[in-house]
């Protein structure tokens, strides 16, 4: 017979037993189970920016996202250039769309495309991605193995394994540079396809997967480009352009102390006229410091060709600043669009998108004669049609100008300069001239090459008959006239829009500032590989009921030429005697 104290213990085990078994699982953390659903209502939110991109006969695709309201959209260049012009497009509303290419980028793997027949579509907010840091949670969405028949994109979730990530040509000019290093899953099909940051902005477009001897399947290490990098291009892209990325015009190598110094340098680089040479430690560059050559080579890999940015260089144990104009890193002919070779070496980009597997059929439709023409085929463009509409756009920032289009006689300016010098300038179709104490000018039109007059200034006469051209004959007056993209102006944050012109081997470009259209001044260059004239609109006035520049400063080759204060300006009949002899 069992002990009573005994038989009590047994009994209480009992009880604990059945507490146990009876008694419920404590309810789940509120704060995971709000981060859970806040993770489920971004992925629904942003996936309806996301595009399912197929050629015309749906024989293959990739992925893309939707940036604008009107239809902008971001992808591959390898998944457009197995398109064609005009490709299909599928959103998660269960429509089809057709798309047109806008703008494309080879060496960066990044192309513009637009969907039409809307103009309020769902689409990406873009973020910051230079805020990611290793760790960070982040989404890919696209149609992998194109899946996505019903539009409806796949979604997996990883962390950011590496930033600034420099992924090499390997046999195609495809360039990866400063590129996001992701182990979310990425698949052949998910390219173009949007990388998301856990608060559903855009910061990467999903391009080349790393792969080795298992197929062309994820194994854990995929790149997308940084939308911060994108930025850099985008009214390039959607001028319709073929855009290039930048080189310096020399090369660098490591230091014996592991610093970046110039190893060689071409003497007709805008580096080199600004006074960068052979040995050279150069510190920072855009305002990022270089440690290392590969970090060198990413950051300056993420810059359009023609920006001009802050250099920082070590001779002798001091710095120096200099802003520096950046040259083309390729020729035009290896731009021209053409399908992407295979490519060779390691690690692989991931043409991921001409699947083996034919899509499922499109409904097949004519497309609609208003589409058709928003395709221009033009030399040097991905779409011409494109370039005309930003043409119109930034041509607005003239309209207070327009009266001058009737004002094709001789201009004579006078006034002084703002060290007290009095001037006098004539613009006529025959000759041009300034009168200047200790700097005259004269140029004559009639030989047809411009000169560098008066000396010193890069061309100032050259660069005000161009001004001239422009406001009394238009784009008519000019051989080229084309929307080149926006740049910060001389390497500051004032964004500005590009227009080019070019007549008569005088190359021109005039900046409108992007804040409110604003014409802020022009760049006359008289050949290749020569600094400009640059001229800046400091102040406008009203001169006869015209609205005119009253105050512009005129800088050649980093040196101060003259700030000139406008005080009359008449409109001359051109039968009257010719001003601007020499003093």
């Amino acid at each position: 017979m069992r002990h009573p104290r005994h038989r009590l213990a047994i009994a209480f085990g009992s009880l604990l037993c059945v507490a146990a078994i009876c008694t419920p699982v404590l309810a789940t953390d509120s704060a995971v189970m709000q981060a859970q659903q806040q993770r489920i209502d971004i992925v629904h939110k942003v996936a309806a920016s996301v595009v399912a991109i197929f050629s015309s006969d749906g024989g293959g695709g990739g992925s893309g996202v939707l940036i604008t309201a009107d239809g902008y959209a971001l992808t591959n260049f390898h998944v457009t250039s197995a398109c064609g012009d005009f490709m299909k497009c599928g959103l998660n509303d269960g429509r089809l769309y057709d798309a047109v290419i806008v703008g494309i980028d080879p060496t960066g793997d990044v192309a513009l495309v637009k969907l039409l027949g809307r103009d309020d579509f769902p689409h990406a907010t873009l973020g910051d991605s230079d805020k990611l840091a290793v760790g960070d949670w982040t989404y890919a969405m696209g149609n992998p193995f194109l899946l996505a028949t019903d539009f409806q994109p796949t979604v997996t979730a990883g962390i950011v394994s590496g930033l600034h990530r420099y992924q090499y040509p390997a046999g195609t000019l495809l360039e990866y540079t400063d590129c996001i290093q992701v182990d979310t899953s990425i698949n052949p099909g998910n390219s173009g396809g949007p990388l998301f940051n856990t608060a559903g902005e855009l910061v990467g477009i999903n391009g080349r997967i790393s792969v080795e001897k298992r197929g062309r399947v994820n194994v854990g290490a995929g790149y997308a480009i940084s939308i911060n990098q994108i930025k850099h291009f985008m009214d390039y892209l959607r001028g319709g352009h073929v855009v290039d990325h930048a080189t310096l015009g020399a090369t660098v190598r490591s230091g014996s102390d592991r610093e970046v110094v110039v190893d060689s340098i071409l003497d007709l680089s805008a580096a080199y006229r600004r006074g960068l040479r052979e040995d050279d430690e150069i510190v920072s560059f855009a305002g990022r410091p270089i440690g290392s050559v590969n970090q060198f080579k990413n950051i300056l890999g993420i810059y359009p060709k023609g920006w001009s940015l802050p250099l920082v260089y070590r001779r002798d144990g001091r710095k120096q600043e200099i802003i520096v104009e950046l040259r083309a890193l390729h020729r035009e002919s290896e731009l021209k669009p053409k399908q992407p070779q295979a490519p060779r070496g390691k690690p692989k980009p991931a043409p991921d998108d001409l699947n083996p597997h034919k899509s499922a059929k499109l409904p097949k439709e004519e497309l609609p004669d208003e589409y058709k023409k928003m395709f221009v085929k033009k030399a040097g463009y991905a779409n011409y049609y494109f370039n005309l509409q930003e043409q119109q756009r930034v041509l607005g920032g003239l309209a207070n100008l327009q009266s001058w289009r009737s004002a094709t006689g001789r201009w004579k300016l006078t006034g002084r300069t703002t060290m007290g010098e009095e001037f006098a300038l004539s613009l006529s179709e025959k000759a041009l001239g300034l009168q200047l104490p200790n700097r005259p000018g004269l140029q004559s039109l009639d030989s047809g090459d411009f000169l560098d007059e008066p000396p010193g200034s890069g061309g100032l006469l050259a660069a005000l008959y161009q001004f001239k051209l422009l406001l009394t004959k238009g784009t008519d007056a000019f051989t080229e006239f084309q929307y080149v993209g926006s740049q910060p102006l001389e390497g500051r944050n004032v964004q500005v829009d590009v227009l080019l012109t070019r007549k008569a081997g005088v190359e021109t470009s005039w900046y409108f500032r992007k804040a409110d259209g604003a014409f802020v001044g022009f760049d006359t260059r008289l050949g290749n590989d020569v600094d400009p004239c640059e001229v800046r609109f400091l102040d406008y006035g009203d001169f006869a009921g015209k609205r005119f520049p009253s105050r512009f400063s005129v800088r050649h080759a980093d040196v101060d030429f003259a700030t000139f204060e406008v005080l009359t300006l008449e409109v001359l009949d051109e039968k009257k005697p010719e001003a601007g002899n020499r003093n």
